[in-house]
């Protein structure tokens, strides 16, 4: 009975969801504002109908309904209860059924928070979520029904993929969609301002906090997804360049570009068209990637192996979307005049040229990952794009996107004079050359690539924290005053500190990680050691394990430096049986400056294959991304931002939300 409860109530979400989409719409066009009043009702209607169908297809999990087929595939009695509830998710249909419930909940969310809004412009942004949601729901109602039953039901169920039996996984799809379908709130605004025909300062400050908040979602998501790689594969790497880890990071690209460009919108009330373009364009490849998962043009440790039909019916979804929003935009965008002119050397300026570099970025993932999609579907020879293309590009224009973007905050709005710049910027100049010096004389065989990349992100380190040093020294350079001028800062720019010093530390943790990492892969017996720099990795053999749902072979290693034990790891190679397969679990010591990391592989006549590792700086890596999910709720918690209002005054009455103008700059 719980599967068709669950049914049902999606049924009734689908119909809510029409209305949702078209009353309002009508309202706002003619002026009724009784239609206009249906739209946050129904958007709330929505969200809890689709979270009792959610629940419904979770509690099936939970007791183990084999009668459901979404069950009885993707789950088994021996699982345990934390991966029965993420086997929810863990597949095509129950993850559709997530991505739904976080669609309409973000409705919802529009819904009961932005009561300042006017009521016809809050109808048409909920009006354009509905449509989503009708897309959405429909696709789960005519192609992927979580809810179908089996008669009769197994006894026991085929069990979830292994791979996807860990923590760090359990929770990494949530993250991932809370980003996706975060960004059809900006695709929402978009298409209700290009409606409209007129962007302001304000539609800036109601819509940016939902943009930061799909980034920094979408942040974490795709940090829990590299870290699932690095411990999880056993390849000892953390981004392989495979189409569906790609898929994920250029609707994160195109969000980037967006904040940045939001803020040109609230501040200097310029760069409209752009702002909107890339909202849709967030939004578009969130969808794209949903194509390349459950379409079956590919084949991924992360995709959803799904029939064809459901593929025709996501890219038929996708042309509609994007292709109207597109068509909206070539229609209205003319009307978007921007309100104010700026100089080349400006902060307005270094804006374009970082979102022009950041979209130079996104084109060359997106080339590299369709182009061999393209090539096939029209007949051509199979090719991969493989990580030297992506390598070979990306991380110069990082390199490059890492200078500018240090030197952006310094530039004035409007005009800015490039010797007061580099005068800011001289401080990091002289740190960033007396890095590179103790380097070179430390390490001098270090690959040029790897130095000018560590040397980057300590230029761009040392630039953010020199900028927020003098902003709380004062121009005096006094401490006298600073907890004032503490106070003066706003959380947006803390913010922004924050996001950039992750981007710094990031930069410099991939190309210190792939400078000196050392690996060897070998053959040991127990007693056998292995030198891996000023580390020694003894091998004390193999023994036998049981966990709740498979069986191991454990190594047993134990790591010394200078002769004193450093830490003990145990590899393993897992078997489970429901599924039936084999995983690797990588053994990790995690260390300030360094990762000890050891797999365990087959046994061979001399003994058994190991793969040992030392990373360099590869746990910054970790620190930096949730530096930039921390910059952003940092960034979220600014009270401009709060529904678009500004702060509170007290020497002039409130003006009403259409009139609302820019603040002044830090």
């Amino acid at each position: 009975m719980t599967a068709e409860i669950g049914h049902f109530a999606l049924i009734l979400a689908f119909m809510v969801a029409i209305v949702q989409a078209s009353v309002p719409l009508l309202g706002a066009a003619r002026g009724n504002a009784a239609w206009i009043a249906l739209a946050p009702r129904t958007a709330i209607v929505q969200a809890l109908l689709v979270l009792v169908a959610f629940a419904a297809l979770m509690w099936g999990y939970i007791i183990s309904d084999f009668s459901i087929e979404n069950v009885a595939v993707n789950s088994h009695t021996a699982k345990p209860l934390i991966y029965k509830i993420s086997g929810t998710w863990g597949n095509h249909e129950g993850s559709l059924l997530l991505w739904a419930l976080m669609l309409t909940g973000f409705g919802a969310a529009v819904a009961l928070t932005t009561g300042a809004l006017p009521d016809d412009f809050r109808a048409r942004v909920l009006a354009v979520q509905a449509m989503i949601g009708v897309g959405f729901i429909a696709f789960i109602l005519f192609t992927s029904n979580p809810f179908a039953r089996l008669d009769p039901a197994p006894i026991q169920g085929n069990g979830l993929n292994p791979l996807l039996q860990d923590p760090g996984l359990a929770i990494h799809p949530p993250f991932l969609y809370l980003g996706y379908v975060g960004f059809s709130v900006a695709f929402s605004f978009a298409a209700a301002a290009l409606i409209e025909g007129h962007v302001t300062p304000a539609w800036a400050r109601w819509v940016r906090p939902w943009a930061l908040a799909a980034w920094g979602a979408l942040s974490i998501g795709i940090g829990l997804g590299s870290w699932w790689a690095y411990y999880e594969l056993g390849w000892g790497g953390f981004w392989f360049w495979d189409p569906v880890e790609n898929a994920s990071v250029m609707p994160w690209i195109a969000g980037t570009a967006l904040i940045h460009s939001i803020i040109s919108v609230e501040k200097r009330d310029t760069l409209k068209r752009w702002t909107i373009l890339l909202a849709v364009l967030a939004f578009s490849l969130s969808l794209l990637g949903t194509f390349i998962v459950r379409s079956g043009v590919l084949v991924s440790v992360h995709a959803f192996a799904t029939d064809p039909t459901r593929g025709v019916f996501i890219l038929a979804f996708l042309a509609v979307a994007v292709g109207g929003a597109l068509t909206l935009y070539a229609w209205r965008a003319p009307r978007l005049l921007p309100g104010s002119l700026f100089a080349p050397i400006s902060r307005e300026g270094g804006l374009v040229l970082n979102n022009l570099i950041m979209c130079t970025v996104l084109a060359t993932v997106f080339v590299g990952t369709l182009y061999p999609l393209f090539l096939d579907a029209l007949g051509g020879e199979k090719i991969s794009v493989g990580p030297p293309y992506f390598n070979a590009i990306v991380g110069k224009l990082a390199i490059v996107l890492a200078f500018f973007m240090s030197v952006g905050p310094e530039l004035s709005w409007k005009r800015a004079k490039l010797n007061l710049v580099w005068r800011a910027m001289s401080v990091s100049a002289v740190v960033t050359l007396l890095f590179l010096i103790g380097l070179l004389l430390w390490k001098p065989e270090t690959p040029v690539m790897g130095a000018v990349g560590m040397a980057a992100g300590v230029w761009l380190l040392t630039a953010v924290k020199r900028d927020g040093i003098f902003k709380l020294l004062g121009p005096k350079r006094e401490l006298a005053g600073i907890f004032t001028r503490l106070r003066r800062l706003s959380p947006g720019y803390w913010g922004m500190q924050t996001a950039h010093g992750g981007v710094a530390v990031i930069l410099f943790a991939i190309s210190a990680a792939g400078a000196f990492e050392i690996e060897v892969l070998d053959v040991m017996k127990p007693g056998d050691s292995r030198t891996l720099g000023k580390y020694e990795f003894v091998f004390d053999g193999i023994r036998a394990r049981a966990g709740e749902n498979y069986t191991a072979i454990e190594g047993g290693f134990r790591v010394s430096k200078d002769g004193e034990l450093v830490a003990p790891l145990y590899p393993q190679t897992r078997t489970y049986t429901s599924p039936t397969m084999t995983t690797t679990e990588a053994a990790i010591h995690p260390l300030i400056f360094a990762d000890l990391f050891a797999v365990v592989g087959e046994p061979v006549a001399e003994g058994w294959t190991v793969r040992l590792y030392v990373k360099p700086f590869i746990s910054w890596l970790w620190v930096g991304i949730i530096a930039l999910a921390i910059g952003a709720v940092i960034s979220m918690s600014d009270r401009r931002l709060r529904l678009g209002l500004p702060a509170r005054r007290t020497v002039a009455p409130a003006k009403p939300v259409g009139a609302l103008q820019p603040e002044p700059a830090e």
